[in-house]
C-alpha cells in the first residue's frame, strides 16, 4: 500500500478497534507523523503491511495521552540533558 493508504489504515484501525471518532484518530495519526513516527514507513514500503498497521495503531493509542513526541518512539530523556 502507498504511504497515504498506510496512514489511512492506521487511522481506520484507531476508529474501529479503539472507538475513537474520526477527528480524534486523524489528530493522533497526524501528531505521530509530526513526531517522525512514520519516517521509516515512508522510506521502506515493505513496512506498510496490515500487521504493522495494527501494531502502529496500538502504539499510537497507548501513547495518545502523552504530550511529548518522543513518547511515540519509547525514548526517555535524562533530566538535565
Amino acid at each position: 500500500m502507498t504511504y497515504e493508504e498506510y496512514l489511512d489504515e492506521v487511522t481506520t484501525l484507531l476508529t474501529e478497534k479503539y472507538d475513537l471518532i474520526d477527528a480524534a484518530a486523524i489528530k493522533h495519526v497526524m501528531r505521530a507523523q509530526a513526531a517522525d513516527f512514520f519516517t521509516l514507513h515512508d522510506d521502506h514500503p515493505e513496512l506498510r503491511t496490515q500487521e504493522n498497521a495494527v501494531l502502529d495503531a496500538k502504539k499510537i493509542f497507548e501513547q495518545k495521552n502523552k504530550s511529548r513526541p518522543e513518547a511515540f518512539h519509547g525514548r526517555t530523556k535524562t533530566p538535565g540533558k
